[in-house]
């Protein structure tokens, strides 16, 4: 009776144990997503008060306002503009091309997070706001907003376009204002009656309509992009002018300099009745300090932002004087010459008597003093990843609007979706580093004497200048730096490079100044490149406990692995559940993780998120609408493939290196088993491999990303097998089985599918990139053949090994700027036969890649660690 009494006891105890497993599995979230109310299928208002990682899902975005979350058309919705009226958020969304109007809406959130959707929406491309002080109203987009919250809708029968900047009138500002479209077209709106006379069609060259801004006597506006090509042209000026005769008839400028291969944008002004062009180059915003709340009168200095293959572009119109200054970019997400993927960048003011600026991916402070006259104050706050049309302060909050997930070229989402994050000032400068690359002069002819445009120096911690002659002659380059922003330049140094000479200089640390310019003794083709790095990159320590439920790459227990897709016939994500084994993934089973409730439920409604399961191959790619592109390049071998030496990433027509994690991850993680690239941010991809997170620049949607201009992101040594932007967060998958829920984990109540939410820039809290590996290991070499490319940007502390089995000499060779084709030599290695020579590159040296190669055939290591 005892033994029976005590196995009815255990048994208890089990059961107990069991329920406790089940109960913790089957929690739900400690708030619920959404609340929803609708009118005739259509959603007409969303609260909730779930928040992760600084976003509320259910301000989630959408092409349309269907309960049902089917979706009809629209290949994007980034959230165009942001403004505070009545102590309320107001945002639109947009279409990817939509004059005529779309699905998109208008939406209005209160303190509390309750949001209302105007049910006269009309949608379209539009991103401009306004606030006209003369009535008390605010514009944005086609809708007219008065102080009590009264809204009037310009439709687009009487004002057709993609409306992205509104502007004070010049001669009838009281009831007037200027509306600048993405096609070119420039419209007048009356405030009162909201009667339309458009003044232009097209008066200017370039495209893709951006800025415009009334200040100092005249509206100045821009374009960020060339209709006529989606690439640098290379043809001579007058086939570049024949491709333009269809636009030429309507401009209303000289044409004379207008043509050629680098003109690419534009950044004119208008004095009421004529247009004059200031500079052939890819602008975006135009502002003064008052920004958005336009003032009368308005003679503060007016800055613009743009850029060219060298530098970010700040123009400043200050007194009726045009100057220039440079800044370095982040990330080269935004630099096709087509303009579709830098789309409103801005400079803002955040609260507190703070501007911030956002361009290329790097936030920076800016003062809103900055003027010809005093240039400090700029300072590199930090980069992201996530695409931010527009940023405000509200509720002493920082607000980003985002362009998250599109469907143009991205055939692993349904429908496309964008969302707001909501934080603190400080939280920027916490997220990726402040590091940045350009160059003021790029295998150009510089002549003697003449200073370059100022380029920022101030806020970084490491700069170094790669100096390059290409010329026939020795030059003498001397550099100058402004120490407070005041127009007093001190000279610094001066170098010597002999002809075909390559050199370079690491900056002190304690050096003070604002910006630097360069000048030569003599004219001469050269290069002036510079990279500047932070610091203070994560050691990883900030993501023990945000990441600690995804199972590190030699975790021996059991793993939840998914395949994700954001689903088009309804608003939640499709889990294809499984395991990798033997070399595959093997799905288990389907599952729908709800928008609404947060809950995984049984079964996948949407067959197109199979989309989700297949993988991917060298060359493969799609169109615009996601069909299938056929070539002759496309190959069945994965996309990346690993060797003794390195990762290796093979491209349609080039192969490239990359550094090794923590273990030889095909032995765990083999290719094909998990998702090596997706697109997370519009027209935005990111690469998972070999343990570490890498950001890879697009030229055009749906094909072959530039992986030469990439840059790791994070190393996280995980089993991250797919990665997602879902619902406004970034969705991982490869969990561990036993994770219990929590703000960031969500678990099926079988608990055979686990989820991680987060924020995309809580990626960079996985800790900074680091690795090892190389273009050689005990491989056979050539003679003067070099070797792969190998990878340098990023990386903090750097080490070089290298050894032969003969004497050789090695020579180093390191590639500085994307435009550029063709390395320097870095130095030259004297190796003695069996012995390993150890080169630890000097603090602050930086490079995008590196190439190594022998001057004797032999067997040879070329080693890189980066710690």
């Amino acid at each position: 009776m005892r033994k029976i009494l005590m196995v009815l006891w255990v048994l208890t105890l089990v059961m107990v144990s069991c329920k406790n497993k089940a109960e913790e599995l089957t929690k739900t979230p400690i708030k619920k997503a959404a609340e929803v109310v609708s009118k005739d299928g259509e959603i007409t208002q969303v609260s909730g008060d779930l928040k992760i990682g600084g976003v509320y899902p259910h301000l989630t975005t959408y092409a349309h306002g269907r309960l049902d979350g089917t979706y009809g058309f629209g290949s994007e919705c980034g959230i165009g503009a942001l403004a505070v009226w009545n102590d309320k958020l107001y945002m639109i969304n947009y279409a990817a091309h939509q004059p005529k109007g779309s699905e998109h809406k208008l939406y209005i959130i209160d303190e509390d997070m309750n949001m209302e959707i105007f049910e006269g929406s009309i949608g379209g491309t539009p991103t401009a706001r306004m606030v006209h002080q003369e009535s008390n109203q605010l514009l944005i987009g086609p809708y007219v907003i008065d102080s009590t919250g009264n809204i009037r809708v310009v439709p687009y029968s009487r004002m057709e376009g993609r409306l992205n900047a509104y502007a004070r009138h010049l001669k009838n500002p009281e009831t007037m204002v200027y509306m600048y479209d993405m096609e070119g077209m420039l419209y007048e709106l009356n405030v009162n009656t909201l009667e339309v006379n458009k003044l232009f069609d097209d008066p200017l060259p370039g495209w893709h309509g951006k800025g415009g801004y009334t200040s100092q006597g005249r509206l100045v506006v821009s374009n960020n992009g060339e209709h006529a090509s989606e690439g640098r042209v290379t043809h001579d000026t007058q086939d570049w002018a024949n491709e333009h005769y269809k636009w030429e008839e309507s401009w209303k400028v000289d044409k004379e300099g207008i043509f050629g291969p680098d003109n690419l944008g534009i950044l004119a002004e208008f004095d009421g009745d004529n247009f004059k062009v200031i500079e052939r180059s890819q602008f975006t915003d135009i502002t003064t300090k008052h920004g958005i709340y336009a003032v009368p009168n308005d003679d503060s200095p007016l800055w613009a932002i743009g850029w060219d293959k060298k530098s970010v572009r700040l123009k400043v119109l200050d007194n009726g004087e045009w100057h220039t200054y440079l800044l370095p970019k982040a990330t080269y997400n935004n630099d096709p010459p087509h303009g579709w993927f830098t789309e409103w960048p801005r400079i803002r003011a955040v609260g507190n008597g703070k501007m911030m600026m956002d361009m290329h991916g790097m936030f920076y402070d800016f003062p809103e003093s900055f003027s010809a006259s005093n240039t400090a104050g700029i300072k590199p706050m930090g980069s992201h990843l996530r695409y931010i049309p527009d940023f405000l302060n509200w509720n002493d909050q920082i607000v980003l609007a985002t362009d998250e997930t599109s469907i143009q070229g991205n055939p692993l989402a349904g429908q496309p979706q964008s969302n707001l994050w909501f934080g603190n000032y400080s939280e920027l400068s916490n997220w990726g580093p402040a590091s940045g690359y350009g160059a003021v002069w790029l295998k150009e002819k510089v002549v003697a004497k003449t200073p370059s445009d100022p380029y920022l120096m101030s806020g970084f911690d490491n700069r170094i200048l790669h100096l390059q002659n290409s010329g026939n002659t020795p030059v003498s380059v001397t550099l100058e730096i402004d120490p407070n922003g005041d127009n007093n330049w001190t000279a610094l140094k001066t170098i010597a490079i002999e002809k075909g000479g390559y050199t370079n200089h690491i900056f002190e640390k304690g050096l003070k100044a604002e910006w630097i310019r360069l000048t030569s003794n003599r004219a001469s083709e050269l290069t002036a490149a510079f990279h500047f790095t932070d610091d203070n990159l994560k050691d990883g320590f900030e993501g023990t406990d945000l990441f600690k439920d995804l199972a590190d790459i030699d975790y021996a227990g059991e793993v939840n692995h998914a395949k994700l897709y954001s689903n088009k016939t309804n608003f939640n994500l499709s889990v294809y559940t499984g395991a990798i084994q033997g070399g595959e993934f093997t799905k288990k089973e389907g599952l729908e993780f709800t928008k609404f409730d947060f809950e995984f439920v049984k079964g996948i409604k949407d067959t197109t998120s199979l989309e989700a399961l297949t993988v991917e191959s060298v060359g493969a790619q799609v169109d615009f609408n996601n069909n299938k592109v056929e070539s002759d390049a496309v190959s069945a071998n994965h996309v990346w493939s690993e060797d003794e030496a390195s990762i290796i990433v093979h491209a349609k027509e080039y192969d490239l290196r990359l550094p090794k994690g923590k273990v030889d991850y095909q032995d765990i993680l083999p290719p094909g088993t998990t998702r090596f690239r997706r697109e997370v941010e519009s027209e935005r991809e990111l690469a998972n491999v070999g343990g570490t997170f890498y950001e890879l620049p697009l030229f055009k949607v749906g094909q072959e990303p530039r992986y030469k201009m990439m840059r790791p992101v994070a190393t996280h040594n995980k089993q991250i097998s797919d990665f997602n932007t879902w619902n406004g967060l970034l969705v991982l998958s490869g969990i561990k089985k036993d994770a219990s829920n929590s703000e960031h984990i969500y678990t099926s109540a079988d608990g055979e599918a686990s989820l991680w939410f987060g924020g995309i820039d809580d990626l960079w809290s996985f800790g900074k990139p680091v690795g090892k590996g190389g273009p050689w290991k005990d491989s056979a070499v050539k003679a003067n053949e070099l070797s792969d490319l190998y990878l340098m940007t990023g990386y903090d502390k750097k080490t070089l090994k290298l050894r032969a089995d003969k004497d050789v000499k090695i020579t180093l060779l390191i590639y500085v700027n994307h435009y550029l084709d063709e390395p320097m030599k870095y130095k030259t290695f004297d190796i003695k036969a069996g012995e390993e020579l150890t080169y630890e590159f000097p603090e602050g040296f930086s490079a995008h890649w590196a190439q190594v190669k022998t001057d004797k055939a032999c067997s040879a290591t070329a080693w890189f660690i980066y710690e």
